[in-house]
């Protein structure tokens, strides 16, 4: 009797346990929220950024046509010069006795010359009347000939020698700033030396020479002639400059010309721009990047680089939200920067959703979850969580 007490009071205890034993809830599965984009196609002014060097637009190098000592030297080095401005003075003393000789030689030819035509003219009418023979006026016509010929030919010892007594002023070829001298007073110089006196460097406008690849160019004519990019009547580019601080250069300039040819050891094509520079605040020399606006890209595709990662492999991937609200990967392909987004050439259709903020949270996703896309700008509103609040309670167990 007691035995079977002891075991209905177990059994008892037992079915009071079953009974306050009560199954605990299910705990609700937590959504996670992603801050998406959506893709579209919007317009994009297609731009790339060249390294190039600046080069004057004008170079000429000051060399003496005569010879003998520089007497004075002209200008400020460093200093504006305009076009047939002095620069040197030569000794002028030997080019002015030349100078001299010659024009009394001319003198003497002229005297012998009208002497010459005044027997010719008498000679000519004595012959009509056989007052003399016809060999003695030939004579006397070719004497003044042979007298007019010795006037044009000192005529012509006068120019050389004005030319080279003028050439002892040694003149600027063009307008532009001229760099130091290479010769001080004192100096021998001699006629077309293979040392420069100096320099004179037009920097307004300035050159600035770039080089791009053979690829890109056919790339870009080839998008050009398809319709891809869209160009002005003159399909020419408009150009930008980036100085070597970072600072943009405050005038735009214009694309010149593309070289005919391609470097055979690099596959580069040399294009040159020029740019106003009144200020002279590029020089010749000058390391510079140059932005070209290629054309207009009406349908482009682009993508937050914030939502753009590099699998295993260094390809670029993407996290898409489908339809069913579930996490796709995708390998997408790029091509440059616009601004804070890529340029995406492959891999992405309008309409489709990036992830671009909340990627994180992915890690505490099962497998067969479900997320929640929101705009990404909205993910710091209403019941969304960014990504740096912190994790709430259920979160935590």
């Amino acid at each position: 009797m007691r035995y079977k007490t002891i075991k209905l009071s177990a059994l008892a205890m037992l079915a009071l346990a079953g009974c306050g034993k009560q199954e605990a809830p299910q705990q609700q599965a937590h959504v996670v929220e992603l801050g998406v984009v959506e893709v579209a196609a919007r317009k994009v002014t297609m731009t790339v950024e060249l390294p190039g060097r600046t080069n004057p637009y004008l170079v000429a190098e000051v060399r003496p046509q005569v010879g003998g000592i520089v007497l004075q030297r002209l200008f400020k080095e460093g200093g504006d010069v305009r076009r047939s401005d002095v620069l040197y003075q030569i000794d002028p003393a030997m080019y002015q006795a030349t100078y001299n000789s010659a024009e009394a030689a001319l003198s003497k030819a002229e005297a012998n010359l009208a002497s010459s035509k005044s027997r010719a003219e008498r000679y000519a009418d004595l012959v009509k009347i056989n007052a003399v023979s016809k060999q003695d006026y030939d004579d006397v016509d070719a004497a003044y000939k042979q007298a007019t010929a010795d006037v044009e030919g000192a005529k012509a010892a006068v120019e050389n020698a004005r030319i080279n007594l003028n050439y002892t002023k040694v003149m600027a070829p063009i307008s532009g700033r001229i760099g130091k001298s290479e010769v001080t007073p004192g100096a021998l110089v001699t006629a077309s030396q293979p040392l420069a006196l100096a320099k004179i460097q037009q920097l307004d406008p300035i050159y600035v020479d770039v080089t791009q690849s053979s690829v890109e160019w056919l790339r870009l004519k080839r998008e050009i002639e398809s319709g891809v990019l869209k160009t002005d009547s003159k399909k020419q580019a408009r150009v930008k400059l980036k100085l070597e601080d970072g600072r943009m250069y405050a005038h735009e300039g214009k694309l010149e010309f593309s070289d005919v040819t391609v470097d055979q050891t690099t596959g580069m094509i040399t294009l040159r721009a020029v740019f106003p520079n009144a200020n002279h605040d590029l020089l010749p020399g000058m390391y510079v990047r140059a932005v070209l606006e290629e054309g207009v890209n009406e349908q482009a595709i682009t993508v937050p680089q914030a939502g753009v990662s590099r699998d295993q492999k260094g390809q670029p991937l993407v996290l898409l939200v489908t339809p069913e609200n579930k996490i796709e990967r995708r390998v997408i392909a790029i091509d440059k920067e616009i601004g804070n987004d890529w340029l995406v050439t492959s891999g992405l259709s309008v309409g489709e959703k990036v992830v671009v903020e909340g990627s994180q949270r992915l890690m505490r996703l099962p497998a067969d979850g479900t997320v929640k896309p929101v705009p990404a700008e909205g993910m710091n509103k209403g019941n969304g969580m960014s990504e740096q609040a912190a994790p709430s309670e259920a979160e935590k167990q």
